[in-house]
This record gives C-alpha cells, structure tokens and sequence, in this order.
C-alpha cells in the first residue's frame, strides 16, 4: 500500500516561499516538503562564513532521512499495527525527537571539523502529520501556527532571553523591551551536542491550515491575527506563502524569509462529529479549575496527554476500594457515584472525579459506573507529572490551582463540621481521618492522610 493513501484521510494542500530579504547577501534559511511524508520543515541557521546556511542545511537533511528511515513506524501508527503491539504517539514524539538530535549532533561535529563553522547552528521547526494527528518539534525563534475556526493560535514557544526571563517571573514585558538582545535565541540546533526539543501533539480537522515560519517573517507581524487574514484573503496556500514574504520584505525585510504554509482540505462541516469532539473536548477541560488558568498552547499540552475512553451503559469506571492513579471528567452521557451499594451522586458532562489520584494513591472511595453510553477523558498521574517535570510554566499554574481547589473544599467541609457538630452534638472523629474519602464532581469531600502517616510519594515510576 502507498505510504502516502495512509498519511490522513483528509488532502494535504501545500506551498513554501523562501527569499533573501532586502539587506542580506545570502540565504541561510532552508525549508524542506516531503508529500510522501507529510513532513514539513523550516530552518534559519546562523553564523559567519555563510556556515548558517551549512547549519540549517544538514538540519532539514538529516531530519528528513531518520524519519523517513523510519516510515514503517508511521504507516504502523497511522493503520494501527506494529507487530504484537500499537505503535503510538509516544513513539511518533520519540521518533521526532531523536531526528532532532541527531541533526543536532552532526552541526555540532560539523563545526568542530572546520574552524571557519565553529559556533554556527540553526532554529528548527518542523510538522508531521500522521493520520488526525499533526506532531510539531521545535528549538529555536522560528514558529508554528495553527489557523482553524477563524482563529489562530502560536503552537511554539520562542526560545529567546525575553521569554525565558518572562516565564521565569524574573521580569515583565514591559522591562524586557528595555534589555539588549532580549529577542536573542537561547536554544539552537548544533551549538552545544544536544539541545532541549519542544515537542506538541495536535488534532488536525478539514480546514485547518498550519503555516511554519523563520523570524524574517515573524519578526514583522504586529499580531497573529494578522497573519490570520493573510491567510484568509489568500484562499489557497501558494498565494498566502506568496503574500507573507511579500509582507515582511515591504516592512523592511532586514533577515532572510522562509515560509511554509499546509492547509487541510475540505471544511470543518464535512466532518462535524470529530471538530465538535474536539471543541468539546477543549470546552471541558478549559472549565476544569485545575486547568482555568492556561493559555492555549498549554491546554493542547495537556490535551495531548489526557485520553478519551468510551463506556457502555453499566460498565465500571472504577470500584471502591480499589487502587487508581487517574482523573476522570465527564465528557459525554453520565455516571453513577455509589457507595457500598448507596447513591451518592449523579455526574454530567464536563464534572470529574478521581483527581486526587494524580497527587497520591489512595485506594477509591466509591464506585462509579456508566448510566449509559458515556465517553469520559482521562488523564494518568504519569503523564499529569510528566507535564510538571518538563513544562515549568503550566506546573507552576496547575499547582497553584490545585492549592485553590484544596483549600476551598477544606473550607467547606469545616463550615459542614461545624454544621454536623451544632446539630448533632458529635462527630465521628475517625471520619475526619477516613484516607479512602475522594473528591466527586462539585462534592467537597477531604482527602488527608490518617495521623501519623505521610501521604504516598506521587512520583510515578
């Protein structure tokens, strides 16, 4: 079978534009379009000696052979077979990962060999599309959007002293705009052996339209919705290409501009079900507490690692007294919460239960099944510390809001003890320290540890 009829059901339109700009002798961008693949690449390499044409060169070179080398794995993950097991995206990010790396190595040695190259290196940026799914990799300032719903938004982060100084809290952008080379690059392709590699996973639909571009362009945009209406004005990926060169070289065009527009044919109509599972999706995690407070980039981060799983009417979700290391929200149809055989509660779409489980294991307190057909997401407390370890920012903000959620529904169960005590005179002390006690959905219920006893480490293996 043809690798390419076994990329995405959906036709992948496709244009780049590339240009010297109005000041520089030469280019030192590179690009690189592999239809069979649908792999699509932007670099913009640095350093003297035309060596950041060399850099950026082997780059989307040697991107391009270790995932080709590896088109088994990704016709595997597309037809859902790899021998005895799926392969998944797990392994396609790997796969990403490790071509980066490898081209990392190479501009490093590159340099190395030839004292007129040392210190050249490159940005990278580039996009995959495996059958729904879009997988980005990123090191550099040169970026991918992603344009859809007539919104758009900046998948990448730029690894410059601005932001990395912003996310560290050291300072506002307001003082930033005040330093010296703020806008310099802190992570690069091939100027140390190994470097960072940012790396996305994004549900792709008929009519979104990606478009990958070096810092010529970027650096002249005053917002993304501008680049937004470039895109919409031009209709089809040739002209949009066409037209944002155009628009930086007009503006001045001081650097060298790459740019790389994919568009996926046909509209969000012709296949309703999956964009509306996707926006709701989206719609329900953002009004989760735990999650209120990301941006967007960050919500496709944990987007990315939470799971949809489909129940039948009555099946189990989890049992008392069983252990468990997931959250659950409801995202279609809904649950029963029981308890030794009791009704506790009904939940409906877009309330949760189990978060508790992400922290410490403790075994559940209840059990939930399906009322009926049900679809629920699901995020584990290894992908959920995977996200803090490597996406600083969104731990910091995840964490915050958890101590939020705590201490409002610790509030609430004292105001509810001191109602029980007023009323009935006496509490049960040891309910006080009952560990099974979990957080269903609205109910404020406490999750301490009995006296005498650390919480479990929630560090998975």
């Amino acid at each position: 079978m043809d690798y390419a009829a076994l990329v995405s059901t959906e036709a992948l339109q496709f244009s780049a534009a590339t240009d010297v700009g109005n000041t520089r002798p030469h280019n030192e961008d590179n690009f690189l379009i592999d239809r069979a693949l649908s792999l699509f690449i932007v670099a913009d390499g640095m350093g003297g000696h035309a060596a950041g044409e060399v850099a950026s060169a082997i780059a989307v070179r040697t991107v391009h052979e270790e995932i080709k080398r590896e088109r088994q794995l990704l016709a595997d993950f597309v037809t859902g077979a790899r021998g005895a097991s799926r392969a998944t995206a797990r392994d396609v990010i790997a796969l990403l990962e490790h071509a980066v790396q490898v081209a990392c190595s190479k501009i490093y040695e590159e340099a190395l060999a030839d004292p007129t190259k040392r210190g050249m290196g490159t940005t990278l940026s580039a996009l995959l599309v495996a059958g729904s799914q879009g997988f980005v990799a990123h090191v550099g300032d040169s970026r991918v959007y992603l344009a859809h719903s007539s919104t758009i938004e900046q998948l990448t982060v730029d690894h410059t002293v601005s932001n990395e100084l912003i996310a560290r809290g050291k300072l506002t952008p307001a003082q930033i705009q005040k330093i010296n080379k703020a806008h310099a690059i802190t992570r690069a392709l091939g100027v140390v052996e190994r470097t960072k590699v940012d790396t996305l996973v994004v549900e792709v639909v008929p009519g979104d339209t990606f478009v990958l571009a070096t810092d010529g362009l970027t650096g002249y945009l005053t917002s993304s919705n501008e680049l937004l209406a470039h895109i919409d004005a031009a209709k089809d990926p040739e002209k949009a290409a066409k037209s944002l060169v155009h628009l930086a070289k007009e503006r001045g065009g001081r650097d060298n501009i790459t740019v790389v527009c994919v568009h996926v044919a046909g509209d969000r109509n012709s296949n309703p079900t999956r964009a509306q599972r996707l926006a709701l999706k989206r719609d329900v995690l953002s009004r989760m507490p735990l999650f209120a407070r990301l941006k967007e980039r960050e919500l496709l981060r944990v987007m990315q690692a939470a799971s949809v799983r489909a129940f039948d009417a009555g099946d189990i979700v989890i049992r008392e007294g069983t252990s468990g290391d997931e959250l659950f929200i409801v995202l279609r149809g809904h649950v029963l919460v029981e308890r030794s055989g009791e009704p506790l509660t009904r939940l409906g779409v877009g309330e949760h239960f189990g978060e508790m489980a992400l922290l410490r294991a403790v075994p559940r307190s209840a059990t939930v099944r399906a009322e009926e057909p049900a679809e629920l997401i699901i995020l584990r407390r290894a992908d959920f510390f995977d996200i803090l370890r490597n996406e600083h920012e969104i731990a910091v903000k995840m964490l915050w809001q958890f101590l939020g959620v705590l201490a409002n529904r610790l509030d609430q169960t004292s105001s509810e003890l001191r109602e029980a005590i007023s009323t009935r005179g006496a509490v049960d002390v040891n309910v006080l320290h009952d560990p099974t006690v979990e957080i269903f959905g609205g109910l404020d219920r406490s999750d301490s540890a009995p006296p005498g006893r650390a919480p479990s480490d929630p560090t998975p293996e």
